[in-house]
């Protein structure tokens, strides 16, 4: 039997970006799987158990890997705006990220909660980002991932508060497949110091399953 829902609700794609390190300062992971639909699928689901308790919906905290060709690798960069990057429907005289018929806004915002890093807007694809970003991407977003997108999206329409933070694994190019295999793990104690940076050590917000 689970045990309270906890206020904040940390999401993350893979097991490989907590790398046990949330775990063992027991702090549970909802992990999400990799792109659009599973993330979105995964959060609904998780967001419905407080909907089902008559519970407020939680800060949904997203943290997790991203290419950039902005930032160094090794950067820890809070994201607060989101667009998605493949949605491409211009044959149809679209913008670049703008879904036809949608009335939720293609760049979504949220308030800033890790006000001491960088901040950059995150564009989510299904895709790892291999090659250079043509010049209507470019200048929409610094940092790419695969998820945050769809977890903003499910936010925005549910009313839950979001936050997001990135640590760049790759800078978004030809050697990028490597330098993720090689970095991934990096980001496990960063994103846990973040963590207890804003929410103490002691991970209260944490739910024990």
């Amino acid at each position: 039997m689970r045990s309270a829902l906890p206020r904040t609700l940390v999401v993350m794609a893979l097991p490989a970006e907590s790398d046990g390190v949330f775990e063992a300062a027991g702090v549970p992971v909802l992990f999400c799987g990799v792109g659009k639909v599973n993330a979105a699928i995964a959060l609904a689901r998780e967001l419905a158990l407080y909907v089902h308790a008559g519970e407020p919906l939680p800060l949904v905290l997203n943290f997790g890997t991203a290419g950039s060709q902005v930032f160094d690798t090794g950067a820890l960069v809070a994201c607060h705006e989101f667009v998605q990057r493949d949605m491409d429907v211009r044959g149809l005289g679209f913008p670049l990220g703008v879904t036809p018929f949608d009335s939720t806004p293609p760049a979504l915002q949220f308030e800033p909660v890790f006000n001491h890093l960088p901040t950059a807007t995150c564009g989510s694809g299904d895709s790892f980002a291999t090659v250079e970003w043509e010049a209507a991407a470019a200048s929409a977003y610094a940092v790419v991932d695969m998820e945050a997108f769809a977890l903003a999206k499910v936010c925005w329409l549910e009313g839950a508060p979001f936050a997001c933070a990135k640590y760049v694994s790759d800078g978004a190019d030809a050697q990028a497949a490597a330098d993720w295999q090689n970095n991934v793990h990096r980001a496990a104690s960063e994103f846990l110091n973040l963590y207890q940076d804003v929410y103490g050590s002691s991970g209260g917000a944490a739910r024990i399953p």
